[in-house]
């Protein structure tokens, strides 16, 4: 009951700021680190066939995801890819490695943003992982006078980053298999830069909705295919 309240309060005071600030969700930026694999299997939809009704059932091999993989942190707002990074093989995400991922991402948001910068009204949003909320982070983003957008505690339905990176770019990649690390960064970036702005508009539409569907819930999970509409 207190996470079902914890999150309704989130939502209801992100909406009130949007409210507020119609120009409140151009100037926030969200991300998160996402594995990619050299081979991840088709999902039953993906790998599924016509056949005629007295046709044997398909046979289909049993298949597993790769060993090979590649960790990328990556960052985007309303107009598109902020920055985005690939870690180094073997790299697990210690507040020291996002610190200089978040370094990365200022001077990103320096030569790409530079509105944002120059007004210093940019915002981060990322998930409640340890690694962010520790010390040398929050001390990071307070010495840059960073704010930070809360997520909701056990609510990936609410981070775009789940409800909407993973699988637009997690999706076309299914099924097809890639040899080493350099290839599953070169078609990861190419994923990545085929998504058009518009898209990146439309998640963070779908972002809003999130919250007023949270609240219409009454903090309570949902999912997106249980018929709620916003009004226009």
């Amino acid at each position: 009951m207190e996470q079902k309240q914890l999150c309704l309060q989130i939502a209801q005071d992100i909406l009130d700021c949007v409210e507020s600030d119609s120009n409140f969700l151009n100037t926030v930026i969200t991300g998160v680190e996402l594995l990619v694999y050299g081979y991840d299997p088709e999902t039953k939809a993906q790998s599924s066939q016509w056949k005629h009704p007295s046709s044997p059932r398909p046979k289909k091999a049993w298949q597993v995801r790769s060993n090979i993989k590649v960790m990328l942190t990556v960052f985007f707002d309303s107009r598109g890819v902020v920055h985005h990074e690939y870690a180094p093989q073997g790299q697990t995400v210690t507040k020291e490695y996002y610190e200089g991922v978040l370094c990365c991402l200022c001077n990103a948001v320096r030569h790409k943003r530079p509105d944002l910068w120059a007004a210093k009204t940019w915002q981060l949003h990322h998930d409640n992982a340890p690694t962010y909320s520790s010390h040398l982070i929050q001390g990071f983003l307070a010495k840059h006078n960073i704010p930070l957008i809360r997520q909701a505690p056990y609510s990936p339905n609410m981070a775009p980053c789940d409800f909407w990176l993973f699988p637009k770019l997690k999706m076309p990649l299914k099924g097809t298999r890639f040899e080493s690390r350099e290839d599953i960064t070169h078609n990861t970036t190419a994923q990545l830069t085929m998504i058009p702005q518009e898209a990146f508009q439309k998640c963070f539409q779908q972002w809003q909705d999130c919250w007023k569907k949270c609240v219409h819930y009454q903090g309570d999970y949902f999912e997106w295919g249980l018929g709620f509409q916003t009004s226009k």
